[in-house]
């Protein structure tokens, strides 16, 4: 399997973990901050889709108009960036949203990656405002994203956990007790 099609398919995955992760919650819990973790699904979704933009398509291949047409970037920018703070959620942007822009964002995304081939993978990212915080190449930057992605994850799951909301990964059996 070639690099390019390899980063589809980790990036791919990546994202069915997401939506594993955050489709079953019910729409109540997304607000909900508890103190132990100081973040909240809508917080995760929101930073997910930004830094989705950032990570696979902005430093890869520079601004995309349908991405700017779709996205209120500057209000994902003022609520979801890293120094943001989760607990604001009277501003937040309502969980129907989100959806829809994440999976937009998902499918551009990976378009984006798909339309890459061997040489480009090696080649400096597009430069921006803000120098990418770990790669000098479109590969390294969109092996981060799939790694942040991940790591998002995990602090999805402990959400859910926190709120209630466990997800067992398929390792219950039927009939088994998952409430351990």
């Amino acid at each position: 399997m070639n690099e390019v099609a390899l980063l589809v398919r980790q990036t791919t995955d990546a994202y069915s973990w997401v939506h594993k992760l955050i489709d079953p919650v019910p729409e109540d819990l997304w607000g909900k901050v508890p103190e132990v973790l100081e973040s909240s699904i809508n917080w995760q979704v929101g930073h997910i889709i930004l830094s989705t933009y950032y990570h696979s398509i902005l430093v890869v291949t520079g601004h995309q108009r349908d991405v700017l047409e779709h996205l209120p970037l500057k209000k994902y920018n003022q609520l979801y960036a890293f120094k943001t703070s989760p607990a604001n959620t009277t501003e937040a942007l309502p969980t129907s949203l989100l959806h829809e822009h994440l999976d937009f964002i998902e499918k551009k995304s990976i378009a984006v990656i798909s339309s890459l081939d061997q040489k480009d993978l090696s080649s400096a990212l597009v430069p921006g405002k803000v120098e990418h915080p770990i790669a000098k190449n479109k590969y390294k930057a969109v092996d981060w994203n799939i790694k942040h992605t991940m790591w998002h994850c995990g602090q999805l799951a402990t959400l859910r956990r926190v709120l209630g909301n466990t997800y067992d990964f398929g390792l219950s059996q039927p009939g088994q007790n998952t409430n351990n």
